[in-house]
């Protein structure tokens, strides 16, 4: 059946179709410009405008040159999202899975580490749905992942299972956590101001607010003064919830 416009088979992928890493070709060419350089611009417009406003026009002007020049290097918009996904892939710090560390310790780094990137980058959690993240920093994370994990005695019947267990909550976490800081930054207010600024708003809802009244007490046994305290404290918890489950699981076997 043919694809309609714009639609992607489920094998194509910037990283699958032999598209080696073009140079300039002269005749005019801009100097200075190379596919490195256009992620690395790429992925600076899509954290300042994020992933709706982004376009290969757009990527021109900020080059200062013009769309086709873009074109000349990348075949489409596609194959650029997902060069500049795997370049933020690339910024994560990885343990030495090899390293005679404690794989709690470890996987609580990658954790971590994960649900920052997903809040710098607010654009990267749909692109990381969308692609099929096989570029070579986004397989040095698996792999890392996988090692770290493997370390926890689990069988190997299991492995998957907790990563995604681990991963998937780190991705929901911090995607909704990148969504609040883009909708405070486009509010022009602090994390707190915004923060009690929707909790007063949402009280004034009959049924939001009986659910606020509920969770007063829960709210106040959580802790933290700043909304940044708050979102640590939970996913902090919420990771050695994970942890335990994985010792469980472990020691049951």
């Amino acid at each position: 059946m043919a694809r309609a416009a714009g639609e992607r088979s489920a094998r194509s992928s910037v990283w699958l179709e032999g598209k080696a890493p073009r140079g300039g070709r002269g005749g005019g060419q801009p100097s200075g410009l190379d596919r490195e350089r256009i992620t690395a611009v790429t992925v600076r417009v899509l954290d300042a405008e994020g992933l709706a406003k982004f376009s290969m026009r757009r990527l021109a002007a900020e080059l200062n040159v013009t769309a086709m020049s873009v074109y000349w290097y990348v075949d489409t918009k596609d194959d650029l999202l997902e060069l500049a996904l795997d370049a933020a892939y690339g910024e994560l710090r990885l343990p030495d899975p090899d390293a005679d560390e404690d794989w709690r310790d470890q996987l609580r780094a990658l954790a971590t580490e994960y649900r920052a990137l997903l809040v710098r980058h607010p654009w990267l959690s749909p692109l990381a749905g969308t692609y099929l993240n096989i570029g070579p920093n986004s397989l040095a994370f698996s792999r890392v992942v996988q090692r770290v994990i493997r370390k926890t005695g689990l069988p190997a019947r299991g492995v998957t299972g907790a990563i995604s267990a681990v991963f998937q909550f780190v991705y929901g976490y911090g995607t909704i956590e990148g969504h609040f800081f883009t909708r405070v930054a486009d509010a022009g207010m602090t994390p707190d101001d915004y923060f009690q600024q929707a909790v007063s708003t949402v009280t004034e809802a009959p049924d939001a607010a009986e659910v606020i009244q509920e969770s007063k007490d829960i709210m106040a046994a959580r802790g933290g003064d700043t909304v940044a305290e708050m979102l640590d404290r939970d996913f902090t918890f919420a990771l050695d919830l994970l942890v335990a489950g994985i010792e469980a699981m472990v020691e049951r076997d």
